[in-house]
């Protein structure tokens, strides 16, 4: 197998504004997607084929087999055999990896495993002073939760998320557009209070100065940031997870459901995580849960999985569907109907 025969580090970073810089970057596109045409590679790298030809022939003139391919619109390619050593990142792909080894963090406090530690440590020793700072905010500024309650969804714009990071470590308001689900945008300028990972999805709290309120934002429909130059007073004792989880327990707009559980705090915590549910310690010793829904058939099967008497405050639907399902389950059983749904009257104060 060909390589390089002249040495380089073993990390670059790529500033495509640079001529250099845009003929390493043209060697990792060539390697990423062989026979690639002159036209793609122009508009890739946003030089015109004139430009390109000339990368070629400065990278045959380093030694690099650079080949043209066969075909109606012909393309380039490196030589079969060849490979490039090192590893090339964009300033966004550095700070994107930062954060998949950030990941592994459990909290706040909890020291990276030693393997991931020195795989970070190589990756800043190379980096640019204005990088290395900036995943070293990240490190301080983000908090996790668990990551057995990880998953792999919504993962955010490296920019994003390490711009958010730096304002909130200066106190500073930023900018942004929120993207929702509907495609609908808003501009909001927000005090960000902090940034967490909460069940595998990153999500910045704070006070929204346009609903005058606090509200959490989910960073991955965040589209670009701006860093104001107004400084903000952060609450005192925050805990940044458990804002978000109360956040999402009441995020849903169509219905607010409020329940009294016959049961004592430490035990309904078992069943009615932070992020489903709101939990309070009622003065009789049962406990008071507020939470949201917009599928309040779905929380009705969670209601009568809770092994507790329930009175349902509200809303009144919830307590027609939680008729329905305990009905149902007790027709399954082989129970007769209007002795099940009786007792099961009884059992929810419907």
């Amino acid at each position: 197998m060909r390589t390089l025969s002249f040495l380089i580090p073993e990390v670059f970073m790529i500033d495509t504004s640079r001529p250099a810089s845009r003929i390493l970057a043209m060697l990792e596109i060539l390697q990423d997607h062989p026979g690639i045409s002159g036209p793609e590679l122009s508009e890739r790298l946003d030089v015109s084929s004139r430009t390109i030809r000339r990368y070629i022939v400065t990278l045959q003139d380093m030694g690099i087999p650079v080949e043209p391919t066969p075909g109606r619109s012909g393309g380039y390619a490196l030589a079969p055999g060849f490979r490039l050593p090192p590893l090339m990142f964009s300033a966004d792909e550095a700070i994107g990896l930062a954060m998949a080894l950030l990941m592994t963090q459990v909290t706040h406090d909890t020291k990276l495993p030693e393997p991931v530690a020195r795989a970070l440590a190589k990756i800043e020793r190379v980096l640019p002073k204005e990088l290395t700072e900036r995943i070293a905010t990240m490190r301080s500024e983000v908090a996790f939760t668990s990551p057995e309650e990880w998953n792999d969804v919504g993962f955010p714009q490296p920019g994003v998320l390490a711009s958010l990071a730096q304002a909130r470590l200066a106190r500073q308001r930023v900018w942004f557009r929120y993207g929702r689900p509907s495609g609908d945008e808003t501009a909001r300028e927000v005090d960000p209070y902090g940034i967490g990972n909460v069940n595998g999805r990153w999500y910045l709290h704070g006070w929204c100065h346009l609903r005058n309120d606090t509200r959490t934002f989910r960073i991955d429909r965040i589209r670009r940031v701006d860093v104001l130059p107004k400084p903000f007073e952060m609450p005192e004792n925050l805990d940044v997870i458990r804002a978000i989880q109360q956040s999402l327990a009441l995020s849903w707009q169509d219905y607010k459901v409020e329940l009294i559980i016959d049961g004592p705090l430490c035990d309904v915590e078992e069943y009615a995580p932070p992020h489903f549910a709101i939990l309070e310690e009622l003065p009789d010793g049962r406990t008071h849960l507020r939470a949201s829904s917009s599928n309040l058939d779905y929380f009705a099967g969670r209601v009568l999985a809770l092994p507790f008497p329930i009175e349902i405050v509200s809303p009144p639907e919830l307590r027609t569907l939680a008729r329905r399902h305990a009905e149902r389950l007790w027709a399954a059983a082989g129970g007769d109907d209007e002795v099940g749904a009786a007792r099961e009257d009884q059992a929810l104060n419907v």
